[in-house]
């Protein structure tokens, strides 16, 4: 796999930590050049240095940004080009979660999760897919992998607003894979459920305060979804996003694919 992916240009949003770094490594190892972009230029560069760390010979850049801003995009995908030439796999992984009861949800917080993690999505796919679809015609195949979550595919109570953004970013996929099927780009939905990340962690610190419970019975209440009894490990994510790069993936294309373990089975 390594061979088959060498020299791509991939980009990874909300890279700094968790999923992101996760699919970061993995496709670092598999010798591609790496944009990182984040909001947070700290997070990004200590991940660009633990990168360079683990695959000395990696070709990195760090575009730091803010998924909602589209000029903010822009600016990033247009330095990230510059760099490395147009962008064959973009994987969408920056997101947010933040819960409430739908009567206090407000209009405010309904705006920051469709703007981070649908329009976020949106604006990322557009920035890069002239270069993608250009690349694709010279016979580099495009990859567009979003980050949705178990949360695109079933509902979650007090969370309705990342919900209702996560089920857009599912449709999304399943559009735009139908547009671009003949013309060498797939897109595809990976839809992790409860993982280890800052979000499970800030997920905890919320049970741990409104109901009293302790860290590991709340981490308990939360893996307790997934029929195995655990927390999804980042990197099981992105040995999926690996996977939907290589060149036997081809064929898959408009799939929301869970990682769970067995969380959907129905």
């Amino acid at each position: 796999m390594a061979d088959e992916l060498q020299g791509r240009h991939a980009l990874i949003t909300g890279a700094g930590a968790g999923i992101g770094a996760a699919i970061a490594l993995q496709l670092a190892q598999a010798g591609c050049r790496l944009t990182l972009c984040g909001r947070s230029q700290d997070k990004l560069q200590a991940q660009a240095e633990a990168l360079r760390g683990q695959v000395p010979d990696v070709a990195v850049l760090i575009a730091p940004m803010d998924v909602a801003d589209e000029h903010a995009v822009q600016a990033a995908m247009q330095q990230a080009q510059a760099r490395f030439g147009p962008v064959n796999i973009l994987v969408n992984n920056a997101g947010q979660a933040h819960s409430a009861p739908f009567a206090k949800t407000d209009a405010a917080l309904w705006q920051q999760m469709l703007n981070v993690n649908l329009t976020g999505t949106y604006h990322c796919i557009q920035a890069v897919l002239p270069g993608m679809l250009e690349g694709a015609k010279a016979g580099t195949p495009g990859r567009i992998i979003n980050i949705a979550s178990t949360a695109g595919l079933k509902g979650y109570a007090y969370v309705s607003a990342y919900v209702a953004a996560k089920h857009g970013v599912v449709g999304l996929t399943k559009a735009l894979a139908l547009e671009l099927a003949r013309k060498g780009v797939t897109v595809n939905a990976i839809c992790p459920g409860y993982t280890e990340t800052d979000i499970v962690r800030e997920a905890v610190q919320n049970i741990v305060s409104k109901t009293g419970k302790s860290e590991a019975e709340a981490r308990q209440v939360l893996a307790a979804s997934n029929p195995q009894q655990r927390l999804v490990q980042p990197h099981e994510v992105a040995q999926s996003v690996l996977w939907l790069c290589a060149a036997g993936s081809d064929a898959i294309n408009g799939q929301s694919i869970a990682i769970d373990g067995g969380e959907l089975v129905s």
